[in-house]
């Protein structure tokens, strides 16, 4: 992996060309005065120790000078020590109902949002924990897979939409398996998982699903989000008509709290009821960090090894280099013919 440490300083190679102008330039008035003295041609004889190409390769010797130095500035750094980081936390799986149902506003500004709320705030709680996101209507999705990368777990939650789960309808048991299988492979790692759904259960058995996660030993807690009146479930994000069955009845949509309390007794975790004031997620981490914290290894790059001395180095080189180049011929250099014949240095 390559970065600049000090990419800010890349900038100063935008003088580069400004030089290469100002270069041009003051060789154009030089040859204009010394053509006010006379021909040319005549003059180049009267000064057989002036080589103008000496003075070019000068100075494209100092402009790979100034350019070596800029990108060492900018410190180029490489991040090559791999290394396995080791902290105590939980391992922790959020599966979110995305079905139309979650769009009903019983709780504000609907289900689906506020649900994404409260999450977003757990994982600013979060320090040493690893979370992943399981999306599920119809059928269950991998949102984000475990990590303690807690920038990308809200930026993958704010993308989350009843759009992004193509098969509606209500597949708990599918979420539960799902995550329960999306967990590293450590036997001895704390795993819990929590279900945010209002209960709707149409696809599968989840009591099922809960059991086999507490087989494993995983916990699982639900939060019910809706209210057990129920709401009519909006036709479009911002429409004001609602979903109608074939009968042309609005369809109203209520927490089944009856299901979700079943499915975490079964997995030995706890049940609670959403509200516009509070969700439950944060309470719930407060039982979550009751739990016993095991060590969890991660291999991460560590540190960035510096690279910027090489290009030091090659600066003071090309700076030697344009120290023994004379603007004028020198009698003893040129016996080696160290740049060519002399015609090709004219």
């Amino acid at each position: 992996m390559f970065r600049f440490a000090n990419p800010e300083y890349l900038y100063l190679l935008l003088v580069i060309p400004a030089l290469f102008g100002l270069y041009l330039f003051s060789s154009f008035i030089r040859r204009q005065k010394l053509s006010e003295f006379g021909n040319m041609e005549l003059i180049r004889q009267l000064m057989p120790g002036v080589s103008p190409r000496r003075g070019w390769i000068k100075f494209i010797i100092y402009m790979l000078a100034y350019t070596a130095i800029v990108f060492g500035i900018a410190r180029p750094q490489f991040g090559s020590k791999l290394t396995e980081a080791k902290r105590k936390g939980i391992e922790l799986m959020i599966a979110l109902d995305v079905s139309n149902s979650m769009m009903a506003q019983d709780i504000q500004p609907n289900r689906l949002e506020r649900a994404k709320q409260a999450i977003s705030r757990l994982v600013d709680q979060l320090t040493n924990d690893r979370i992943g996101l399981i999306v599920f209507a119809g059928d269950a999705y991998v949102q984000l897979p475990v990590t303690n990368d807690y920038t990308s777990a809200k930026m993958f939650l704010s993308s989350i939409s009843p759009g992004i789960v193509p098969k509606q309808g209500t597949a708990i048991g599918a979420a539960i398996d799902l995550a329960a299988s999306s967990f590293s492979p450590s036997d001895n790692t704390s795993k819990v998982i929590i279900v945010i759904s209002d209960g709707e259960n149409h696809e599968d058995d989840p009591l099922q699903s809960a059991q086999r996660a507490a087989d494993r030993g995983i916990v699982v807690h639900t939060i019910g989000i809706g209210s057990p009146q129920g709401a009519p479930i909006p036709a479009s994000p911002n429409s004001r008509d609602f979903l109608r069955d074939k009968d042309g009845n609005v369809v109203v949509t209520r927490l089944d709290e009856e299901t979700l309390s079943k499915i975490a007794l079964s997995a030995g975790g706890k049940y609670i009821r959403a509200s516009n004031s509070q969700i439950g997620l944060l309470p719930l981490f407060d039982e979550i960090n009751r739990m016993e914290r095991t060590e969890l290894k991660e291999k991460v790059f560590s540190e960035y090894d510096d690279q910027f001395q090489y290009l030091f180095g090659l600066a003071l080189i090309l700076l030697a280099i344009d120290f023994f180049i004379l603007e004028r011929r020198n009698r003893v250099i040129q016996r080696l013919n160290l740049f060519g014949d002399r015609d090709d240095l004219n």
